[in-house]
């Protein structure tokens, strides 16, 4: 493939994707924020995924073993949760299990760069997920991050990604007006999605969860986070081709718009070309 062609990616594969959940639906364990627990727990149901929230230390690392994959999310991050994450983590380990790291607010206090870097120290990572400010922060380059917001601008976010993939042996995922998927040899540019999405609180930590239910469900890791980056774009412009009066009823759509994803492939035919473009 030369640096200046799109990956293969076509309806009909996102289909076969979304079946892949649905015939096997994969129990995904989310040890998530209580901020966004409930809409990342319905999410996952809506890919046709089994969402678990089993956060606390002992039943976090029994449940991992019968879970398919393994999302981390750093919201909230008391010292009981970050002891769950390591059990799940090894219990991830011994099983071979897909484990998504999501460090949200990543570089907005040095106690969230604390916890991030000792779980990039101790655990192998699948796909790590984040906005533009929290991969570069992780990267090592120079971000700001407020709060759990990314801000400023990042001229060479595929760069950066692609630093990140190769340290740490991960496929990177970093979300903005434009989503970057990343490996150690490769970038793409994947266009799809709403501004309504960034006007609702969560959607970020629900990027995270599709990427868990994906590669839980899918053996190529790389083909999942560009599936499943792709599919909650587009989600999110079906969501707002619905009517809605505001944020909260375009919150509802878009869970809606995932729940009728699998059906609504089947029925038309994707034309993706234009929406995966690949950088390096």
């Amino acid at each position: 493939m030369s640096d200046t062609d799109s990956p293969d990616v076509t309806g009909d594969e996102l289909a076969g994707s979304l079946r892949a959940i649905a015939d096997a639906p994969p129990l995904v364990q989310a040890l998530t924020n209580e901020v966004t627990m409930n809409d990342v727990a319905n999410l996952i149901l809506h890919w046709d995924a089994l969402p678990v929230m089993a956060d606390s230390p002992g039943d976090a690392g029994e449940m991992a073993q019968g879970a398919d994959a393994v999302l981390f999310n750093t919201g909230q991050i008391p010292e009981t949760k970050v002891e769950a994450m390591r059990e799940a983590a090894q219990t991830a380990a011994d099983r071979d299990l897909p484990v998504v790291l999501d460090p949200v607010g990543v570089g907005s206090t040095p106690t969230r760069k604390s916890v991030a870097q000792t779980l990039l120290d101790e655990v192998s990572f699948t796909v790590i997920k984040g906005n533009y400010g929290e991969i570069s922060a992780l990267a090592g380059v120079e971000a700001d991050v407020k709060g759990v917001e990314s801000v400023g601008d990042y001229d060479e976010i595929e760069e950066t990604a692609r630093s990140l993939a190769d340290s740490t042996g991960s496929i990177v995922v970093a979300s903005g007006v434009e989503d970057i998927v990343a490996d150690a040899d490769s970038a793409y540019r994947l266009t799809a999605g709403h501004e309504m999405l960034g006007e609702v609180v969560g959607t970020g930590c629900m990027l995270g969860s599709t990427l868990a239910v994906f590669n839980g469900a899918l053996e190529d890791a790389h083909a999942a986070a560009l599936h499943g980056t792709l599919a909650f774009g587009i989600a999110g412009e079906r969501a707002a081709e619905m009517e809605y009066q505001g944020p909260a009823s375009y919150r509802t759509n878009f869970h809606d718009a995932v729940a009728g994803f699998d059906e609504a492939i089947e029925t038309a035919s994707l034309d993706l070309g234009d929406r995966v473009e690949r950088l390096v």
